[in-house]
């Protein structure tokens, strides 16, 4: 009798045992032996490194000792499966799936929040921002679950920690919550961290606004006559009778300019915020993009952000830090209070934007905040209702205000910040 060879896995086969391997690894801390053993197997085939199985192996670490990897991973699954090896492709995957999907229990340090950050930096880097964006949501709830399970008071009273620490959403939120339970060493730390993150989004969203235009040439004002402002085409042209043949020279008698000043109206722009606990991402995003806006020429911004009391921040608009710290996330909702602050501030309808950041939810309150807003748009204000200013666009809106806000004209604008940023460039241009 002679063996029967056996036969080698199917590619459809070993992609199973790695997934299978993952899901197990993410749901259940005990190791199952058997597609541990199977996913070495397949590791080892394709020529990867054991390391990529090991969930305690961060990606960078990973990296270091295997640079070639950092270029398979980025843009990993961008286009599909298209090209590559598709098994080589799911063990990189269920490598980055297992580092960011797998958090486990108990307190958790600043190292291992820093390091959890860039996995998941590493995830949407192979994913392309398509598939990273619908991924948003559920990577700042991880997130999220990992700030509240630090001991985050202990960590900001250490230097060294602190300094470990990425400053992102989840964080901000936690610092800006506990804020008043901080002192000494630990706040100082807690300011700087959401300073650095203030500096970092406002630089993202500087770069979006850019230069705003601020209206049409008015030709009724004299141009600057100076060199940068002269017309060389249109004096040449209208002092071509004056042109010597026997000199071979053209005699200018008059120099013409061009016109650079712009009839401009200095436009308000009032932005009034919800600071209840379910519009946190909106909060921080809009003083950071209101004290941009601020920074425009002929751009007056209020800010006044509220819960069950309106609190009129436009003396800090200039400084989101300053604005951050001085408000209250939290609390309920009562915008007829923040209405009856914004309303005293219009005195040109037709050249004033409202911006009014909200989940809406207002129950009791639903129809005398309407009326109010329904009053403002009316009268010739641009009023733009905004449901969610935050990088993953989930959002929610009471269906009573996006009914009647469509009926209006004037829709709830929703999804990604540069949504917002683009309507505010349009109303100021």
């Amino acid at each position: 009798m002679t063996e029967t060879p056996m036969t080698a896995p199917s590619d459809e086969t070993r992609r199973q045992v790695l997934y299978w391997r993952l899901l197990a690894r993410v749901f259940d801390v005990d190791e199952q032996p058997a597609l541990e053993t199977a996913s070495m197997a397949v590791v080892d085939d394709l020529g990867l490194p054991p390391a990529l199985l090991d969930p305690s192996i961060s990606v960078d670490n990973l990296i270091q000792r295997f640079p070639e990897l950092g270029g398979e991973l980025r843009g990993l699954m961008e286009h599909g499966d298209a090209g590559g090896d598709p098994v080589r492709r799911a063990a990189l995957m269920s490598k980055l799936l297992l580092n960011v999907f797998s958090t486990g229990s108990g307190s958790v340090t600043a190292t291992r929040l820093a390091g959890w950050q860039k996995d998941a930096g590493w995830l949407r880097e192979a994913l392309g921002d398509e598939a990273a964006g619908g991924l948003s949501g559920t990577l700042s709830e991880l997130e999220g679950d990992l700030v509240r399970r630090m001991r985050l008071r202990e960590v900001l009273a250490d230097p060294a920690l602190a300094s470990r620490l990425t400053p992102s959403m989840s964080l901000i939120e936690q610092l800006l919550r506990d804020k008043s339970n901080l002192s000494g060493v630990a706040l100082a730390n807690a300011k700087s961290l959401i300073r650095r993150y203030v500096d970092e989004v406002a630089q993202v969203l500087r770069t979006q606004v850019q230069q705003t235009s601020a209206g049409t040439l008015d030709r009724s004002v004299p141009p600057k006559r100076v060199f940068r402002n002269l017309d060389l085409e249109r004096t040449i042209w209208k002092n071509l009778t004056n042109y010597s043949p026997e000199d071979e020279r053209l005699y200018v008698d008059r120099l013409f300019y061009r016109h650079t000043a712009k009839r401009t109206t200095p436009a308000r722009l009032i932005v009034v915020v919800d600071q209840s606990g379910s519009m946190v991402d909106s909060m921080v995003n809009c003083t950071i993009l209101a004290s941009i806006f601020a920074g425009l020429p002929k751009v007056d911004v209020h800010l006044i952000a509220y819960d069950t009391r309106a609190l009129d921040l436009t003396p800090w608009v200039h400084d989101p830090f300053e604005v951050l710290l001085r408000t209250n996330l939290g609390g309920g909702n009562d915008g007829p209070v923040a209405m009856a602050m914004a309303r005293p501030k219009i005195s040109d309808p037709r050249n004033t934007v409202m911006v009014w950041i909200s989940d809406f939810y207002e129950f009791d309150r639903s129809q005398p905040l309407f009326d109010g807003i329904e009053a403002v748009h009316r009268s010739g204000v641009r009023f733009i209702p905004v449901g969610s200013v935050n990088s993953s666009g989930q959002q929610s809106v009471n269906p009573w205000f996006r009914q009647r806000f469509k009926d209006l004209g004037t829709p709830v604008i929703s999804g990604h910040i540069r949504k917002l940023v683009f309507e505010l460039k349009n109303f100021l241009a």
